[in-house]
């Protein structure tokens, strides 16, 4: 179960799940960046963020305490998003979206204020060091979600049709699957964590 060549192995039979997860994720950023219509939407959602920001900083150690929060947050998020996708898919759906159209917005609201080359420089020192391992993994899991969603729906359908002893095997059969990926989704966001609280923050400062 946890042999790499399984595991990746799987990954290519959930490729266009994962394709998808990229597109409702992109699709989010391409919204919350254009679209001034859902501003007070993602301002409270910045919000959030902010006021966990301000408890942070009167920690006594607030890189650590940063650490363990955005490590916490991400792994437990993913994990949950991708076990509530049998709602029919509609957490990870709403998942991708809204995280996409809060980067959007971020990203238009630096442009604006600051300017493109201090919004893309703040991409490529704040971001792109931790997002490249973050965002892929986040989209991961929502992507597993968006599967249960569809064999939750396909499930519905067989106790009409009798047909649910398959569907049922091929259920079981991927919830096995997603053990391993629990365990590369912690790691993963794991070492996310350490470079954003590390090495992303001191981009930053220079």
């Amino acid at each position: 179960m946890f042999r790499w060549s399984e595991v990746m192995d799987h990954f290519r039979k959930m490729r266009r799940y994962i394709a998808f997860g990229f597109v409702l994720f992109f699709a989010g950023v391409v919204v919350g960046g254009t679209n001034p219509s859902f501003e007070q939407f993602i301002e409270g959602q910045i919000e959030g963020l902010r006021q966990i920001a301000t408890t942070v900083e009167r920690t006594p150690n607030p890189a650590l305490s940063m650490f363990v929060i955005i490590f916490l947050n991400n792994a437990i998020k993913s994990i949950m998003v991708m076990y509530l996708g049998v709602f029919f898919g509609l957490f990870p759906l709403m998942f991708l979206i809204v995280n996409g159209m809060v980067i959007g917005y971020f990203i238009n609201h630096m442009a604006t204020t600051q300017g493109w080359g201090f919004a893309a420089e703040t991409i490529a020192k704040g971001i792109l060091p931790h997002g490249i391992i973050e965002i892929p993994a986040i989209i991961i899991a929502s992507a597993y979600g968006l599967k249960f969603g569809t064999l939750a729906l396909r499930l519905l359908g067989a106790a009409i049709t009798r047909n649910g002893p398959a569907v049922l095997r091929e259920t079981e059969v991927f919830v096995k699957r997603t053990v391993p990926l629990m365990v590369w989704l912690v790691v993963s966001l794991l070492a996310a964590a350490i470079i954003e609280t590390t090495l992303s923050r001191w981009l930053l400062t220079l």
